[in-house]
C-alpha cells in the first residue's frame, strides 16, 4: 500500500464518484479505477459498493476513510515541519557562551533578535568557559559558541564579534583606587588572581608581554581561576587583584572597583565559533544575525563618534 493509493481512495470516498475523483486528482478515470481495485485486492475486502451512478462506501470503507484522512494529514504535517527545519525556521540550536559575554552588548542583542525572528526554534543555551566550549563544539555537543580567544583553529569557522578592554579589579578600599592614574608599574607588589595560561595561551602571553613593557615583569599570581564571576568574588574577599574585561562593570559587586590602567593596551577579543562542515540552516541564520547585530553596533558607534567630533557652537 502506497501513499498514492491512500490519496486516490480518499478522493473517491469523498466524491462518491470515479469521474469526479479523477478530475480532482488530474488523472484519467481508468487508471484510477485500477488503483482502487489493486488496493482492495491488497487489503482483502471491498471499499465501495458499485452503483449505477457512482459508488458508495462500504462499512469497512467508511472506517478506513477516517484513518486515511488522519494518516495523510500526519504526512502533510511531517513534511511541513521538515520544510521549516530545512528553511531554518524551527528545530533545535545549541549554543554555548562565556557568562560575562551575556551581560551586555552583541551576545544578548543577537540572542534577543534571533528569538524574536524565530520563536519556534528550540534555542538551548549553556554558560560554560572557553575551553569547555571548544571541546563541545568540536565533538558536536554544541552547534556553536561565544568564546574569548584567538582565530586559528583549523577545525572551526570564526567570526570576531567584538573585543573588550581590560580593567583592573580591586577591593573598593584598596590604595590604588585613590590614584588619579593607575599604571602597570604601580602593581609590582600586588597579588593577582589570573586565568591559567592553558585556558587562553596566546592571549595570556600577549598580556604578560604588555605587563612587562609597562614595568610589571613578573606578576605575583596567588590563584588561577578561569571563571570571571569567581574571580570577582575573590577580589571582593581580598584574595588579590585581577584583570577583567570591561563587560564585568555590569555585574561588579558593590565592594569591588574596576579601574582603567593607562598603559595596558591589550584587548580581549571574543568570537562566535562553529565547526567546519556544520550545514545547519538554523546555525547559518544565527551567524547571519550575529553579523547583522555587530555591523549595526559598529555603525552606531561610528555615528556616536562623529557627533562627539562636531564642534559645539554657542547659541545665537
Amino acid at each position: 500500500m502506497e501513499l498514492r493509493h491512500l490519496r486516490y481512495f480518499l478522493a473517491v470516498g469523498e466524491e462518491q464518484h470515479f469521474g469526479r475523483a479523477a478530475l480532482r486528482l488530474h488523472v484519467a478515470q481508468p487508471p484510477l479505477s485500477r488503483q482502487i481495485r489493486d488496493l482492495e485486492r491488497e487489503i482483502g475486502f471491498e471499499l465501495f459498493e458499485r452503483l449505477p451512478r457512482g459508488v458508495r462506501l462500504s462499512a469497512a470503507g467508511k472506517e478506513l476513510l477516517a484513518d486515511v484522512r488522519r494518516i495523510l494529514q500526519d504526512v502533510a504535517d511531517a513534511g511541513a515541519r521538515a520544510k521549516r527545519v530545512a528553511a531554518g525556521q524551527s528545530g533545535t540550536l545549541k549554543l554555548g557562551y562565556v557568562q560575562s559575554l551575556s551581560w551586555t552588548g552583541v551576545v544578548p542583542d543577537a540572542l534577543r533578535q534571533f528569538r524574536k525572528n524565530r520563536p519556534d526554534v528550540d534555542l538551548q543555551l549553556k554558560p560554560i568557559n572557553t575551553v569547555e566550549q571548544v571541546f563541545a563544539v568540536r565533538t558536536g555537543t554544541l552547534d556553536g559558541g561565544f568564546v574569548y580567544g584567538e582565530e586559528g583553529d583549523p577545525e572551526f569557522e570564526h567570526f570576531r564579534a567584538g573585543a573588550f578592554s581590560l580593567m583592573l579589579a580591586t577591593p573598593i578600599e584598596h590604595p590604588l583606587t585613590r590614584l588619579k592614574r593607575v599604571r602597570l608599574r604601580d602593581l609590582v607588589d600586588a597579588r593577582f588572581i589570573l586565568f591559567p595560561r592553558s585556558a587562553r595561551p596566546l592571549f595570556f602571553d600577549r598580556l604578560m608581554a604588555d605587563c612587562a613593557r609597562g614595568g610589571l615583569k613578573a606578576p605575583h599570581i596567588v590563584q588561577e581561576i578561569a571563571d570571571e564571576a569567581v574571580m570577582l568574588g575573590m577580589v571582593a574577599c581580598g584574595i588579590g587583584l585581577t584583570f577583567l574585561s570591561s563587560a564585568s562593570q555590569v555585574r561588579r559587586p558593590p565592594n569591588v572597583a574596576l579601574l582603567p590602567v593607562a598603559d595596558l593596551k591589550t584587548r580581549l577579543p571574543f568570537f562566535l565559533i562553529w565547526r567546519k562542515g556544520n550545514h545547519s540552516p538554523l546555525l547559518a541564520h544565527f551567524v547571519a544575525e550575529v553579523k547583522e547585530v555587530v555591523g549595526r553596533s559598529r555603525q552606531d558607534g561610528e555615528n556616536f563618534r562623529r557627533v562627539l567630533a562636531k564642534p559645539l557652537m554657542p547659541p545665537t
